[in-house]
């Protein structure tokens, strides 16, 4: 099958063929779902990578280093007295992530529209439906799993010097990490089914990173320092942006009463409460990339297939 595919067709859409022509043969018992089949296959392609290889030992790596000496120089994973390794720690969680997920998830999903892939998913028991959550899952098992591999290497680490480890704050940690990759794989996946290239996909996605990570920051911040907007206002807009939820959720886990923020501490603990914008960290990413998802799949199920 992979002879007669042109040599711009991605590696696993033979496999993907293979899959779904023995799929086809099997009894309804013993039949696959197509979601599964491309989640698996996304998942091999990606293990086989030079880019998982590069996110996996940049950000993998250098995370778990950074847990590695905050648990020599602290004696407690991740807590007081880590404030300059936990911001580097914040500063490339909040850099790294995002960029890393928006440019794999925008590549291999506009890639696979160039390649042709489509077309040849008409002529399969694959819908595509099942193809493009089957992408979702299989991406975000992809970009996650480095991140939980590092966190729970440091907890090892942690155990074998008896280190204490705060076993609730890396439950927590791990899970905003997770809802973080969710929130910004919908977005990859939404400028993915609008965007008509890679080229187009690549550089939407690094517009975006840059105007989450930077623009809308300093934007606020000229709007707060002309005094046009209230201290609530402006609080509320700057928990709008997915990264900032992050960023201050991040600064919770160590100091509770946020007091690095300022003023700006009082409009958020006296809104949501410590406890209720730990769960608003949680869910508003997760919710954000969820729907933007959802709209990404809509577009691209009305949308042709060129």
């Amino acid at each position: 099958m992979s002879s007669i595919l042109p040599p711009s067709v991605p590696p696993s859409l033979p496999s993907l063929v293979n899959s779904a022509a023995s799929q086809a043969q099997a009894t309804p018992a013993d039949r696959i779902p197509g979601w599964w089949r491309t989640a698996r296959l996304d998942i091999v392609e990606s293990l086989r990578s030079r880019w998982f290889l590069i996110y996996t030992l940049v950000f993998g790596g250098i995370v778990a280093m950074l847990f590695l000496f905050g648990l020599t120089e602290s004696r407690v994973l991740g807590f007081i007295g880590l404030s300059r390794l936990l911001v580097t720690y914040i500063q490339l969680t909040m850099a790294i992530l995002p960029i890393f997920v928006l440019i794999t998830t925008v590549r291999s999903v506009a890639g696979d529209r160039e390649a042709g892939v489509f077309e040849y998913l008409l002529s399969l028991p694959v819908s595509l439906g099942a193809w493009y959550w089957g992408k979702f899952i299989g991406r975000w098992l992809v970009v996650f799993l480095p991140v939980a591999a590092a966190m729970l290497a440091a907890v090892v680490i942690a155990v074998l010097r008896g280190i204490e480890v705060p076993w609730t704050m890396f439950g927590y940690y791990t899970a905003l990490l997770a809802a973080m990759a969710l929130c910004f794989l919908g977005f990859g996946m939404l400028i993915s089914s609008i965007a008509r290239s890679t080229d187009m996909a690549q550089g939407a996605a690094f517009l975006l990173w840059l105007l989450l990570l930077l623009f809308l920051d300093l934007i606020l911040l000229g709007v707060m320092i002309q005094g046009r907007v209230s201290p609530e206002v402006a609080v509320g807009i700057a928990l709008a942006n997915p990264l900032q939820v992050f960023r201050t959720a991040a600064l919770a886990l160590f100091d509770p009463q946020l007091i690095v923020l300022g003023p700006s501490a009082f409009v958020i603990l006296d809104n949501f409460g410590a406890g209720g914008y730990m769960a608003f960290a949680l869910a508003y990413p997760s919710l954000l990339g969820g729907l933007a998802a959802l709209l990404g799949y809509t577009l691209f199920r009305k949308g042709d297939l060129p």
